[in-house]
């Protein structure tokens, strides 16, 4: 005996039924099923071409978000005011800390910098990169679109000052149907801006 059940973050008008996913539910002598949603991490890593080395440390801490991006649910934005989960899909991780490890992997990838890494990694630290993520979703007002949107803050670690700060933002048309195409427009969003964080960091220090 199953109970099917609608998973959503609301802000507004009644659901979508395009964007629900149904939750097996074990009653006492019914057995135990686990849901299974499909998993997708973020494959792109963008090249930074362009910029010179430098000898500088940067720490980049997990970026800060909102409690309705900072799990393994994929977002999507039915409007202003209305947010649910992609049904049957999930990422393979939290997502601030998938961010978190692919802007370390494109400055690493880059050969510019004399250290990346992450806290507690013992570095001597020269600057920190620090994100929040403001936007992380598919936009289904008007054609689907992918819209990746990181504020990024570079912190000065000798003194703590704020050398300079930025807003990121690219957006991606969803070409296809299904979690995949969902996936892939939000993977090329988020190279982009990953791209662009780390050329702007890169050219400020």
């Amino acid at each position: 005996m199953d109970f099917r059940g609608l998973v959503v973050v609301r802000r507004g008008r009644a659901t979508r039924s395009a964007v629900i996913f149904s939750l097996a539910m074990a009653l006492a002598g019914c057995g135990t099923r686990a849901a299974v949603n499909d998993t997708f991490s973020l494959a792109s890593v963008p090249i930074v071409q362009g910029q010179a080395s430098t000898k500088r440390q940067i720490l980049v801490p997990e970026p800060a978000a909102l409690q309705t991006l900072n799990s393994d649910q994929i977002v999507i934005r039915l409007s202003r005011s209305e947010l649910q989960y992609l049904a049957k899909a999930q990422w393979g991780d939290r997502l601030p800390k998938m961010v978190q490890d692919k802007l370390v992997q494109t400055f690493d990838n880059s050969g510019k910098v004399g250290g990346v890494g992450r806290p507690g990694q013992g570095l001597a630290i020269d600057y920190q990169l620090i994100t929040e993520i403001r936007s992380f979703e598919i936009s289904t007002e008007g054609a689907d679109t992918a819209v990746v949107e990181i504020f990024a803050k570079l912190l000065n670690d000798r003194d703590g000052t704020v050398r300079t700060q930025k807003a990121f933002r690219a957006v991606a048309p969803v070409q296809g149907a299904g979690s995949p195409a969902f996936v892939a427009a939000l993977d090329a969003a988020f190279a982009q801006v990953a791209g662009e964080i780390v050329g702007w960091t890169l050219s400020s220090i």
